[in-house]
């Protein structure tokens, strides 16, 4: 199999929609709606990955509060909300059978350097475009 140069084919951070652990459920939901996401990046206050976010997770969570209005949701944190054993992140160095492996279970794979700070994401697609280039 070629090896992928992770750091050539992801979508490097600056570029990359995520949220923090601080920002309030109401600012998630709106990065949510006005950008299409169905899933999204978690980071703490040191930009280090911790989890991800789902329609699911926020479905769940109104369904808990049981408010619909936005401004209901000013309250609550997405730190809440984050699944930490849902979208696993990769090393930056990992090898590509690890990056083969984890795309096929994720729509995006978060890559992450040794302290576990975000560097970007792994689109399904450009993993795969990359293979298919190589061969």
């Amino acid at each position: 199999m070629n090896r992928i140069n992770i750091a050539k084919v992801m979508i490097p951070k600056p570029l990359t929609r995520v949220l923090h652990e601080a920002d309030t459920v109401r600012q998630a939901l709106e990065t949510m709606e006005n950008h299409g996401f169905t899933a999204i990046p978690v980071l703490d206050e040191e930009e280090r990955y911790i989890g991800c976010v789902t329609e699911g997770d926020f479905l769940r969570h109104i369904l808990r509060i049981g408010d619909t209005d936005k401004k209901a949701h000013e309250q609550f944190k997405v730190g809440e909300l984050v699944r930490k054993d849902f979208c696993e992140a990769i090393d930056i160095a990992a090898p590509t059978e690890d990056v083969v492996r984890t795309i096929l279970n994720q729509n995006f794979v978060p890559v992450v350097d040794d302290r576990n700070v975000l560097c970007g994401i792994l689109t399904r697609k450009g993993v795969i475009q990359e293979l298919a280039d190589g061969v």
